[in-house]
């Protein structure tokens, strides 16, 4: 699964720019699926037919991920940018970024600031991809790139953390991608729904609900620690277990969809934690309000460094989601 991981996160995919890692995942799934598609709004819908008898069952992950957009370029050839999705101008300074064709940039801040010490605003930065003038610049106004960063592997005692840029939330894909390959029977009719767009406006999973119209369904995505030095209060810790969604600043996740996961997890011994998150949301805010309701939840990854080139997980988390998920579908 390691590798899974490693590809997934080190594939190219901004929000409303999701081609390139659509290809990768569906280069994966399609030998696993019964029937496979590209919805109209751009998000991969795997269907995985059931023995009978169960329900139909819709598990997302959304393949999008953060990233900036040039918005401008001066006669020096250096880039203004936007943000697509959650980006903190802390984290991006000096800092390098991938185009779709695979140029890079570094983020550069300007260096006549009135306080150097006060954390600059994205207005104050700007993207230097080696150019000399407007003229002879390789990107253009309109152009999105995200963060470019390699997969690495931390070990530290008898943990194993991931940590790259966009977990969030390619370790949600390769969690779905994993537990397709493990699932030998089910009697549910399956969906999995590698979604687009959700670090923007949460679109894709609304769409892609709505015309699946599940009877159940479960966003797979990663949340916040409270386990690092002066962090906010959080009752979730790196490599205590996935964590079951209570609420978030979006939604109250379904009680029938939290009691479920967390009776599976007890029931196969599996850790888990409960999760409240302050802020922030997941695709099951939109899923749940498509047609007549959906009953909805969310198994969350604890992560460290969310929205941060250097996202970080760890990787018994990982397993035992892929774990609760098959307890979930086997049933």
């Amino acid at each position: 699964m390691r590798e899974l991981i490693r590809k997934l996160v080190e594939t190219y995919g901004p929000s409303g720019d999701e081609e390139q890692i659509r290809a990768a995942i569906r280069a994966e799934v399609e030998p696993l699926a019964d029937e496979i598609r590209v919805d109209p709004l751009g998000s991969l819908v795997v269907h995985k037919r059931g023995r009978g008898g169960g329900q139909r069952i819709l598990l997302d992950a959304h393949m999008d991920e953060i990233g900036v957009m040039v918005s401008y370029i001066d006669e020096k050839g250096f880039a203004r940018f936007t943000k697509i999705g959650g980006v903190f101008p802390l984290n991006c300074v000096g800092g390098r970024v991938r185009f779709a064709d695979g140029r890079l940039g570094v983020i550069g801040i300007e260096s006549k600031r009135d306080d150097p010490g006060r954390i600059p605003e994205l207005s104050e930065l700007f993207i230097d991809v080696g150019a000399t003038s407007r003229d002879d610049c390789p990107v253009k106004v309109g152009d999105p790139a995200v963060f470019f960063r390699p997969f690495a592997v931390v070990e530290a005692g008898e943990h194993t953390r991931y940590v790259s840029k966009t977990m969030d939330d390619r370790i949600g894909c390769a969690i779905l991608i994993e537990t397709l390959r493990r699932l030998e029977s089910t009697p549910h009719d399956l969906y999995l729904v590698f979604s687009v767009q959700e670090e923007t406006t949460l679109s894709g999973a609304r769409t892609s609900a709505y015309g699946i119209e599940p009877d159940l369904a479960i966003a797979v995505d990663v949340t916040g620690t409270g386990d690092t030095p002066e962090s906010r209060p959080m009752a979730v810790k790196l490599g205590h277990g996935p964590a079951i969604k209570v609420q978030d600043r979006g939604m109250i996740a379904h009680p029938q969809v939290r009691d479920l996961l967390v009776e599976r997890a007890e029931a196969a011994g599996i850790p888990y934690q409960m999760e409240v998150l302050e802020y922030g949301t997941t695709n099951a805010a939109a899923m749940q309000l498509v047609r007549a309701g959906v009953p909805s939840g969310c198994l969350s990854v604890p992560c460290r460094y969310i929205h941060s080139p250097s996202e970080m997980v760890d990787a018994d988390d990982v397993e035992n989601s892929v774990r609760l998920l098959l307890e979930v579908l086997t049933r």
